[in-house]
């Protein structure tokens, strides 16, 4: 089984962009969930710490690109999104192991452009 993948598009600090290929689950209403493993790394991957900061992004996903608003799951949404999570990661139990650390979730939903605020 192929994992979905997607390009999430981030702005570091400096203002330049930071593409990173990612493992992405469609949601309800549009929305998507990913998960920073970070391959179970001690270290959070960048992407994760741009959303934190900025939580606009752009989401690429089978030829569309999508304006996303990130959302950090707390604890408790995350184990109410578990099966999720496991649905589009089944390894994602082993990374958290590996990785020694709470393992970031957010989800991304679209977010409508700035005229349609």
């Amino acid at each position: 089984m192929l994992s979905p993948t997607a390009v999430l598009r981030t702005t570091r600090r400096d203002g330049t962009p930071h593409l990173t290929p990612l493992i992405a689950g469609p949601g309800p209403s549009g929305s998507f969930l990913v998960m920073a493993t970070n391959f179970g790394r001690r270290h959070h991957p960048a992407w994760s710490g741009h959303l934190l900061r900025e939580p606009r992004a752009v989401l690429d996903w089978k030829g569309t690109s999508i304006p996303v608003r990130a959302h950090l799951l707390t604890p408790r949404q995350q184990d109410e999104a578990r099966h999720r999570i496991l649905e589009v990661m089944p390894v994602f139990d082993d990374y958290v192991r590996r990785s020694r650390r709470h393992v970031r979730v957010f989800t991304l939903t679209p977010d409508p452009a700035p005229g349609d605020r």
